[in-house]
């Protein structure tokens, strides 16, 4: 098989078909291509809907596999990648796609002639837009402290500093190297799961796809940006953020938990001290600043306290 595509479902089932639906072109286009959705035990019909939907549309190329408990994105998605792993029968590529999120017509066949151009590169992402069109950020730099006191004091002049600390890069439109893109749609070449794995179920969701990307890298993979590419994301819809309004969501006890796991394994116990502690003194500041000068602020509800209460402060330093 050339290009396998896994979308994972949880309770979002009318998303989901509508991601499928814009799958039909690419299939025809590619040809040897499949699509397997996972459905991380909804428990709200989802499965039949799903099912309803491939039967009725003649989508042989698509197939379900309903599973029986509800592990995260990283299990879902490994639920279909690993019998193919483990029968060392992996598709060339496997491209994650959520399933709030629609590709436009030649999406993944430009990120498939990409990556057979560029027999380096291990990941590819794509250019993300929001349903109004606008631009979203989709390639990233891996956290540090150094990204964390930047994301705090969120100041202009420290921006400017340490632009090359910072998490995001800016939007464009050229292809280029990046540390990580985000799994709402990253093409993965077999060899990467071949040396790397499966994704870390550790995490529950949020930032496995960073430490998927992290792992790649150090093991000489690449991770390139291609903004040819188009895909639009209804952000928020299927993760447990319910609300993309930053100033109305209260961000879940596993969005820290996952952040924490993230800098403990991969940067070690005294950076992930130093991570928090660099953002903390620059949130602090921040929300200081913002009273001091009667300004309004858009951050999430609790974000200071539920940060404190999740750190590695008061959750201790074990993964």
């Amino acid at each position: 098989m050339k290009v396998l595509v896994v979308l994972v479902n949880y309770r979002t089932p009318r998303l989901a078909v509508d991601a499928l639906g814009s799958l039909a072109h690419e299939v025809e286009q590619i040809g040897d291509m499949q699509v397997i959705v996972t459905d991380n035990d909804s428990g709200d019909g989802s499965v039949e809907i799903i099912r309803g939907a491939i039967e009725a549309n003649g989508w042989d190329w698509c197939s379900l596999i309903p599973l029986t408990y509800n592990g995260g994105y990283g299990a879902g998605n490994n639920a279909a990648i690993r019998p193919y792993l483990e029968a060392k029968n992996l598709p060339d590529y496997v491209m994650l796609l959520n399933p709030d999120a629609c590709v436009h017509r030649g999406a993944i066949s430009t990120l498939l002639a990409f990556m057979e151009s560029r027999p380096d590169v291990g990941i590819a992402g794509t250019r993300v837009e929001g349903a109004d069109g606008k631009q979203a950020h989709s390639a990233f730099r891996f956290p540090s402290a150094a990204s964390e006191l930047v994301e705090g004091f969120k100041l202009g002049l420290l921006t400017k500093l340490l632009r090359d600390r910072q998490l995001l890069y800016e939007p464009g439109n050229e292809i280029m190297q990046v540390d990580w893109v985000t799994g709402a749609a990253m093409m993965i070449r077999k060899e990467v799961l071949s040396e790397v794995g499966l994704f870390d179920e550790g995490y529950f969701l949020y930032f496995e796809e960073v430490d998927f990307c992290f792992r790649a890298s150090r093991a000489g993979w690449s991770v390139y940006y291609v903004p040819d590419s188009v895909v639009t994301h209804l952000q928020a819809q299927a993760t447990g953020i319910t609300d993309a309004r930053p100033d109305k969501r209260r961000y879940p006890s596993y969005w820290f938990d996952s952040r924490r796991r993230f800098f403990l394994k991969n940067r070690g116990k005294l950076p992930a001290v130093l991570a928090d502690l660099a953002f903390l003194v620059g949130y602090s500041t921040f929300r200081a600043r913002s009273v001091i000068q009667r300004k309004g602020h858009h951050e999430p509800p609790y974000f200071w306290r539920d940060f404190v209460r999740n750190s590695t402060f008061v959750k201790g330093l074990e993964v």
